[in-house]
């Protein structure tokens, strides 16, 4: 897409999300996490990134919870959008309930996609998901060292957490609390600057552990 290219902003505009309803007897969960290479846990020497430290620390509080990391490094909310359905639907079959985690955002800023087409394609997972009775959850973008990228990555943030908002699908803010973390900055530092290392990532379950995920997975009740 050109960096010229209008949306109409009602297109923007949807209506918000179902609530997601757990059914009575034994729950099986099917959880599928689609995004970018921060999903994948790229850069992680462990190898477990976010997702499996989430993963490893939830109480299941007996719940049958079956996860897939479906990151690819480099993905897009673009690719994220295309592909979420056809990499989803063979983990999902058979399982009691549907949940899907999003997390994009830094390829979409890197390849200078608009704030307003970004915003459109989470805009149409999250809405084609709830209309098909799947539950979503959305963790946000995480700051880099360029100031100037930051600033992109600030507005992309703050969209995001707006769509979410409107669908009340639960979004958590990674960029605001870990711009200025000196444990964040150190890590990256000492990486590639942009994905962290064992140290950051423990910071992204964190914030993610204690951003609504018990909540969102019904998991307290």
């Amino acid at each position: 897409m050109s960096s010229g290219e209008r949306i109409d902003p009602a297109a923007l505009e949807y209506a918000p999300s179902a609530d997601f309803a757990v059914g009575e007897g034994p729950r099986d969960i099917g959880l599928c996490f689609v995004g970018d290479g921060f999903v994948a846990g790229y850069g992680d020497p462990k190898a477990l990134g976010w997702v499996s430290r989430v993963v490893g620390r939830t109480d299941r509080q007996g719940a049958d919870l079956t996860s897939y990391n479906l990151g690819v490094r480099g993905s897009s909310s673009a690719g994220a959008m295309t592909r979420w359905r056809a990499e989803c639907t063979t983990r999902w079959e058979g399982r009691g309930e549907r949940r899907l985690v999003i997390g994009v955002g830094a390829e979409d800023v890197a390849h200078k996609v608009t704030t307003a087409r970004s915003r459109l394609n989470l805009a149409n997972i999250l809405d084609e998901a709830s209309s098909t009775g799947i539950a979503t959850f959305v963790v946000g973008p995480t700051p880099t060292l360029d100031a100037e990228v930051n600033a992109r990555l600030r507005v992309l943030s703050e969209a995001q957490a707006d769509v979410c908002g409107r669908r009340r699908v639960p979004y958590v803010d990674c960029f605001t609390p870990l711009v200025d973390h000196d444990q964040w900055q150190s890590d990256l530092a000492a990486g590639d600057t942009v994905h962290p290392g064992q140290a950051g990532y423990g910071l992204i379950a964190w914030l993610v552990l204690n951003g609504g995920w018990v909540r969102w997975l019904q998991l307290d009740r």
